[in-house]
């Protein structure tokens, strides 16, 4: 089931999105689905005409997984992290699909990142890694934009990956999905320059979730970014970038100065 957050003339309202590409309706659904449920009204909409937006912002925080992927490790000139490496990303990085991103005026070298993001359903501490998928409430894609110059120069990566809408989400969350295995890729004005598949992650998803959940409590809405592949290159203003994933959808961004 693809989860949306839309808006035509109100409030954003969260959705269902069905039907085949080209011919897709949204169903408003009854309040937050992350707390009421997945409750349909008799509302529908074209999706063509309304205005998709971020389908989650996170209640109390995004979590950024670093060097999760070898070969990006290799070709930032890393080493592998032996346990996940971990940072912290404000919600007020993130932003929706469509909407323009502006390069932060403290950078000069801004790059693009596709991942998977993975999105909390309920409150949890402790997970079991077997047990991480019941805490799960579905997976969209995400574009951990990085200021690289800020990444070298700051040792910590709150600047470098936090700023104002560096971490667009969307288009929508999906909720019956097997992480394992899928195609996860990246073009940069319509040339592809990521192509990988998250079976490459050095941690998969339960023992992120596992792992992450021994530090902080989870809340609905979380959400935890899990890496990159390879092929991770600057962008400029006027640049478009679609991020896509196999089985949830792409995610394009423009950049702006």
């Amino acid at each position: 089931m693809r989860i949306a957050r839309f808006v035509t003339d109100a409030e954003p309202t969260f959705g269902v999105v069905t039907g085949e590409p080209g011919q897709e309706t949204i169903t408003e659904l009854v309040g937050d689905p992350f707390y009421q449920g997945i409750q349909q009204t008799q509302t529908t909409h074209a999706l063509d005409d309304v205005r998709l937006v971020a389908p989650i912002i996170p209640r109390s925080k995004a979590i950024g997984v670093g060097r999760n992927y070898a070969d990006h490790a290799k070709e930032m000139g890393h080493d592998l992290p032996v346990s996940p490496l971990l940072f912290l990303i404000p919600n007020t990085a993130v932003s929706g699909p469509h909407e323009p991103i502006t390069l932060p005026s403290f950078s000069e070298e801004v790059s693009y990142e596709t991942e998977l993001a993975v999105v909390i359903g309920r409150i949890c501490k402790d997970v079991p890694v077997e047990r991480a998928a019941d805490v799960i409430f579905g997976y969209t894609v995400g574009n951990d934009v990085t200021a690289r110059d800020a990444q070298r120069t700051d040792g910590q990566w709150a600047r470098a990956k936090g700023f104002d809408g560096s971490t667009p989400l969307g288009p929508w969350i999906e909720t019956e999905l097997d992480p394992e295995g899928l195609r996860i890729s990246g073009r940069l004005n319509g040339e592809t320059v990521q192509d990988g598949t998250t079976a490459d992650m050095v941690f998969g998803v339960p023992e992120l979730v596992s792992y992450i959940s021994q530090a902080f409590t989870l809340l609905p809405g979380d959400v935890i970014l899990t890496g990159t592949p390879a092929g991770v290159g600057q962008v400029s203003s006027g640049d478009r970038f679609e991020a896509e994933i196999e089985g949830i959808g792409t995610l394009v961004n423009h950049f702006r100065s």
